[in-house]
């Protein structure tokens, strides 16, 4: 039987596959994607599988809302909008910059070159652990607009159906054994494949309907990391005792969370 208190990283790692290395200032796309310049200082990013063509209309919330296509907007420490448009339910998030560096820029990034950009970077993160099989939304378009050397950006994905976040299933007492070892079960799988969550937190999973797993927000992640993973469940850990929510039935929930992680997480 596991310690409680214990992180159980075996030795043995499957193979992950790796995202191909931003090199060029020209950013790489995947098959069944378009990287369309809309002038010299503006891309988007998309998925023609699911929308064949994207307007930069659909990254301006007040557009959107004169469409009446904003279905709600969730805020917090960045601003959420769910939209529906040509029959999909879909996420707009656009990058926001956190931490004492906000005061000087609230969403614009340094210029590094078109591949080394967040929202591109997110989308092809996202689109491998799609195509993995994870669960993790899928990445319809990303917006990138230049501006001297500075750039800003966003991203959109499908939405999860009927789905909350952690800490919000947690303070409606939803919470159950099964579902605690089903996100230790859930972070597992993506270790298993080598992937860093930079920001593992009780808003960044997500619970649908039968205790479905997702986690979102990727910005910053990684793929093809296999030592060091661990520190993605302190970080959790330490997000689920930072709110007097959470902390009570996040510290009774938290030897079952690692239960389904060790369990998954054991050579094959």
């Amino acid at each position: 039987m596991p310690d409680d208190n214990r992180v159980h990283i075996p030795r043995h790692r499957p193979d992950a596959r790796a995202l191909a290395p931003d090199t060029a200032n020209h950013a790489p796309t995947s098959p069944g994607t378009c990287l369309e310049p809309l002038a010299r200082n503006r891309w988007i990013l998309q998925d023609t599988s699911l929308l064949p063509t994207v307007s930069e209309e659909l990254f301006q919330p007040q557009w959107l809302r004169q469409q009446g296509a904003i279905t709600a907007t969730r805020t917090g420490r960045r601003t959420t909008h769910f939209l529906r448009h040509e029959e999909l339910d879909l996420v707009l998030r656009h990058y926001w910059r956190g931490g004492w560096i906000a005061k000087l820029s609230e969403d614009h990034y340094w210029w590094t070159g078109l591949a080394r950009t967040r929202p591109l970077q997110e989308w092809h993160l996202l689109r491998a652990l799609y195509d993995l099989g994870l669960p993790v939304p899928r990445p319809v378009a990303a917006r990138v607009v230049r501006q001297g050397l500075w750039y800003s950006g966003d991203l959109i994905t499908t939405a999860i159906p009927k789905a909350l976040p952690l800490d919000e299933y947690i303070r409606e007492g939803l919470d159950t054994p099964a579902l605690w070892r089903g996100i230790g079960t859930a972070v597992a799988r993506f270790h298993n494949a080598g992937t860093w969550h930079a920001d593992l937190n009780v808003r960044n999973i997500l619970v649908g309907p039968g205790d479905e797993v997702w986690l979102i927000d990727w910005d910053r992640g990684r793929l093809g990391v296999h030592r060091g993973l661990e520190r993605n469940l302190t970080r959790l850990q330490r997000s689920l005792a930072k709110w007097s929510g959470t902390r009570e039935r996040g510290a009774r929930g938290w030897s079952h969370l690692l239960q389904g992680y060790n369990d998954e997480r054991k050579p094959a």
